[in-house]
C-alpha cells in the first residue's frame, strides 16, 4: 500500500470537515425558514445561534478529541468521527424541527474537532523539521474545503435546501470507507497515554500545555493572530458593500480569489518559506504581511486595490502552520494530540469572539450617527492585535525553551 494514501485520507478528511461548515451556508436561510416558518430576519437570528453553537462545541471538545486520540489512537477516532458525521448530516437533511437542526450543529461542532487528530497524525508521521510543511498541507486542505463548500452548496441548493446535506453525508461516508481501507495506526500501545479528564477539557489542557517551555506565550500569539484574521469572514461582505459598493457576485469573486490564494500559500509557499527562513522567520514574515494588509484595507476607498491586495493578505496565512510547527517541536510525542486539540479550541474561541467584536466595531463606524465614518475600522483593530502578537513573538526568547524529538527527550 502506498504510504501516500493515509496522508491523502487525512487531507480529504480535513477538507470534508471544512466543506461541512461551508456547504450549508447558501441554503441555511431557506432551510431554517422551511422548518421554522418564520421570516428571513428570524432565520438570521437562528443562523447566528447555530454558528455560535458549532464554534462552542469545537472549543469545548477539541482537547477531548485530541486526548482520546493520544489514548486510543488516531485511526478509531478519525473513522468513528467520520461515521457519526455522516449520520449527523442525514439527520439534518430530514430535520423538520429546529431542535434537530440545533442537535445537528452541536454534533457537527464536536466532530469538526477531528482536525486536531488529523494534525496529530501528520505530526506522528513527519520528522520535526518537516512538520511545518505538513501542517501547511492540513491548513491548505481546510482552506480548499472552505472554498468548495459554499460553491457546492449553492449549486446543489437549486435542487432544494436539503440536497447539500445529503451530499455532505455521502462524502463523509465515502471517506470513512476509504480510511477504513488505507489508514494505519500511528500510536502503538507503548506510546499511548492514559486519558485524564484534567487534560481533556480546554481549561485543564491549557494549564498542562502552558507548563511546557514557552508555549503559553506562543498560544497567546496564535489567539491574537486568529482573532485578527477572522475579520475577513466576519465583515468582508459588509465592508466591501459599504466601502466599494460591491454586489454579491463581486464579493463572491473576491472570496474565491482569497481562498485560492490561501490554498496556494499553504500548499506550497509555506514549505519554501520555512526551508529558507525557518519557522520563526516565517512567523515574523507572515505577521508583517498581515500588518501591511490590514493597514491598507483600513483606509482605502478603491475596490480594485483591495482585490489586488488579496494575494498579499493570503501570505499572512503562513503564520498558523509555522506556529504549529514551533509548538509541536516543544511538545513531547505523547502529547501531540492534546496540543492539536488546544489549537482547535483556540481557533474556535477566536471564531466565537472575533465576529462579535468586528461587527460591533464596523457598526460603530458606519451607522448614520457615527461621528467619523470608516468602514475599514475593524481592519485597523485587527492590525493592533497582530502588532501585539508580533511584539510578544519577538520577545519570546527571553523565556526558557526546549524542543522535543520523537522520543520526548529534550533537544541538546
Amino acid at each position: 500500500m502506498s504510504s501516500r494514501l493515509p496522508t491523502a485520507f487525512i487531507l480529504i478528511t480535513v477538507m470534508i470537515d471544512a466543506m461541512g461548515i461551508g456547504i450549508i451556508i447558501p441554503v441555511m436561510p431557506e432551510l431554517i425558514m422551511d422548518i421554522d416558518g418564520g421570516t428571513l430576519a428570524s432565520a438570521a437570528l437562528w443562523g447566528g445561534v447555530l454558528t455560535s453553537l458549532f464554534a462552542v462545541m469545537q472549543f469545548l471538545f477539541g482537547p477531548m478529541v485530541g486526548n482520546l486520540s493520544d489514548r486510543f489512537g488516531r485511526r478509531p477516532i478519525l473513522l468513528g468521527s467520520l461515521l457519526i458525521l455522516a449520520l449527523d448530516y442525514l439527520v439534518m437533511a430530514v430535520a423538520h424541527a429546529m431542535w434537530l437542526l440545533v442537535l445537528g450543529r452541536l454534533v457537527g461542532g464536536i466532530m469538526a474537532a477531528t482536525q486536531s487528530t488529523a494534525a496529530a497524525f501528520m505530526a506522528d508521521t513527519s520528522p520535526p523539521e518537516k512538520r511545518g510543511a505538513g501542517f501547511g498541507l492540513v491548513s491548505a486542505a481546510f482552506g480548499m474545503g472552505f472554498v468548495l463548500g459554499p460553491v457546492i452548496g449553492g449549486l446543489l441548493g437549486d435542487l432544494g435546501p436539503r440536497a447539500p446535506f445529503y451530499a455532505a453525508a455521502s462524502l463523509a461516508f465515502a471517506n470513512f470507507l476509504f480510511g477504513w481501507a488505507v489508514l494505519s495506526e500511528t500510536i502503538t500501545p507503548d506510546r499511548a497515554r492514559p486519558f485524564v479528564w484534567a487534560r481533556a477539557n480546554p481549561f485543564g489542557a491549557l494549564r498542562q500545555i502552558r507548563a511546557l517551555p514557552g508555549l503559553g506565550r506562543l498560544l497567546v500569539v496564535l489567539l491574537l493572530y486568529q482573532l485578527a484574521f477572522n475579520v475577513y469572514p466576519a465583515i468582508w461582505s459588509y465592508y466591501t458593500t459599504a466601502a466599494f459598493g460591491w454586489d454579491p457576485s463581486m464579493i463572491g469573486l473576491s472570496l474565491g480569489i482569497f481562498g485560492i490564494s490561501i490554498f496556494a500559500v499553504q500548499a506550497g509557499l509555506i514549505g519554501l518559506a520555512i526551508s529558507r527562513l525557518g519557522e520563526a522567520g516565517t512567523v515574523v514574515l507572515a505577521l508583517g504581511f498581515a500588518i501591511l494588509s490590514f493597514a491598507v484595507l483600513g483606509v482605502i476607498s478603491n475596490g480594485w486595490l483591495a482585490l489586488a491586495l488579496t494575494p498579499v493578505s493570503a501570505l499572512a496565512a503562513m503564520c498558523v502552520p509555522a506556529l504549529h510547527a514551533i509548538m509541536s517541536r516543544r511538545t513531547p510525542h505523547d502529547a501531540q494530540g492534546e496540543l492539536q486539540g488546544i489549537f482547535t479550541s483556540v481557533g474556535a474561541l477566536a471564531m466565537i469572539i472575533s465576529p462579535l467584536m468586528m461587527t460591533n466595531i464596523f457598526a460603530a463606524f458606519t451607522n448614520p450617527d457615527a461621528t467619523f465614518r470608516l468602514p475599514g475600522a475593524p481592519f485597523l483593530a485587527a492590525l493592533l492585535l497582530v502588532a501585539l502578537g508580533l511584539v510578544l513573538f519577538l520577545t519570546r526568547r527571553r523565556h526558557a525553551s526546549a524542543d522535543y524529538v520523537a522520543t520526548g527527550r529534550n533537544r541538546p
